[in-house]
């Protein structure tokens, strides 16, 4: 099967990686360096530069493709899942560039655009994953209009398309894109992180990607271990642990989700708090919950 490799390591933990700032407020390439090869030592097979934990739409065009670099020299063996998106050129133009510096997957990220027609869903992606056929291509669905038979017409014509992670917060709804798609021609990743993976899990996805795993990797890994394994009390122990996190992250319609992670990091010694707006930085309650948070974990 094409793209074998990048099959198996999909169906794992996929990291999508801070963008970390300098004082100044320019991408911290070597604090960004530091930030993957800790991932990739950590067990990490898949580093996804320029997703949403990424600040992707609050990047240039240069800082994204600064990121993708930067995490193709640190990624060592990892498979590094480029995020593009925008329009078809741009996306084109960067995917492009991924493959040029070592890239072997990307992921397009869902469409922006107030009128999205499945046909013309259809006909994005087919343009950008076939000016780029070497590389694998993953499926950013958050539209929950787009139909398994979209799908499966989208992988006719583009063949490299073997991925899809899928971000609508409905499991029935996953089951039956998925089932009407084909289990067997995609990989199907839990885009909701690790709360929403064992319900995902349950009607068939085999990965799910993770901002978590930025701050505590070996706790994503070991969830991720227990799903493979359908040991669900030991998943729902995880769940537990965890769930204050992520509802951090997810209060008032995902508003801190970044602003989340980066402060954990912060606290950690890692990284700078910094995000850039439309997200701000916590306040000093916030960050006292999440210290508390991280206590919790043995990690302060």
């Amino acid at each position: 099967m094409a793209f074998e490799k990048q099959r198996q390591r999909l169906a794992g933990v996929v990291a999508i990686p801070v963008t970390p700032f300098t004082a100044a407020g320019d991408v911290d390439a070597e604090t960004y360096e530091r930030l993957v090869e800790r991932l990739v030592l950590s067990g990490v097979e898949v580093v996804t530069p320029n997703g949403n934990t990424g600040e992707f739409y609050a990047l240039e065009e240069q800082e994204t493709r600064q990121c993708l670099e930067v995490t193709a020299k640190a990624a060592r063996e990892a498979s590094v899942l480029a995020g593009v998106g925008h329009d078809v050129r741009t996306a084109v133009k960067a995917a492009k560039h991924a493959r040029a510096s070592g890239a072997d997957m990307v992921m397009i990220h869902q469409p922006v655009h107030p009128y999205v027609s499945r046909a013309g869903w259809i006909d994005y992606h087919r343009a950008i994953a076939n000016e780029v056929p070497e590389l694998g291509v993953v499926l950013y669905v958050r539209n929950p209009a787009i139909e398994g038979e979209d799908l499966a017409q989208l992988a006719d014509v583009a063949p490299n398309v073997l991925g899809v992670k899928y971000a609508v917060p409905d499991p029935v709804r996953f089951r039956t894109v998925a089932r009407d798609a084909g289990y067997e021609r995609f990989v199907w990743i839990a885009g909701l992180a690790e709360l929403s993976a064992p319900g995902y899990f349950a009607v068939g996805a085999t990965g799910f990607t993770s901002g978590l795993v930025n701050v505590a990797p070996q706790i994503s890994l070991d969830l991720f271990r227990r799903l493979r394994n359908r040991d669900f009390d030991g998943v729902m122990e995880i769940w537990d642990r965890i769930r204050p996190f992520e509802e951090m992250r997810a209060a008032h319609g995902n508003a801190n989700n970044v602003s989340v992670v980066k402060d954990a990091l912060s606290q950690l010694g890692l990284c700078r708090p910094d995000v850039r707006p439309p997200s701000r930085l916590l306040t000093t309650a916030e960050r006292d919950q999440l210290f508390g948070i991280l206590s919790s974990w043995g990690l302060s």
